[in-house]
């Protein structure tokens, strides 16, 4: 004897489960301050992971190649993840070395399709570095042109 098993939802059934996560979702934003994403993160794949080797069929259990593969692709991500993250993190430290290096130096800056020449009197660091010219505060990126002096 065979058993079908359809693997197919219906329109209402697809409704019906959409329904119940915004549900879940909602409750968790209120109850718990949980807030939703559009991405899985390195805790979800672990619980994905371990409720497929809960769940897996005892007559047919995950092969162990199949587990160890899914352990180095999570393991991959989770260093491409870093590394991204120390790229970030140096690209921010360069722009900001680059906003401090032009301290004292006069520039030419192009706002709005204005030329403003100055001496740079401050660089501001951080994730959107910053230079002072005449007083006023600019973003590193006005920049035109960079005189020696």
């Amino acid at each position: 004897m065979s058993t079908t098993i359809n693997t197919t939802m219906s329109a209402q059934e697809q409704m019906n489960v959409q329904n119940a996560v915004n549900l879940q979702n909602a409750k968790n934003a209120s109850e718990l301050g949980r807030t939703t994403s559009s991405g899985l993160g390195k805790d979800d794949f672990l619980k994905l992971l371990i409720t497929q080797l809960a769940n897996q069929d005892p007559t047919s259990p995950m092969e162990n190649t199949e587990f160890i593969a899914q352990m180095a692709q999570f393991s991959s991500l989770e260093q491409m993840n870093n590394m991204a993250t120390s790229f970030a993190q140096m690209a921010n430290m360069i722009t900001s070395n680059e906003a401090s290096n032009t301290v004292g130096k006069t520039v030419e800056l192009n706002v709005n399709g204005n030329s403003i020449t100055g001496m740079v009197e401050a660089a501001v660091r951080g994730d959107i570095p910053q230079i002072q010219v005449n007083g006023s505060l600019y973003d590193l990126n006005s920049i035109y042109k960079v005189y020696a002096d």
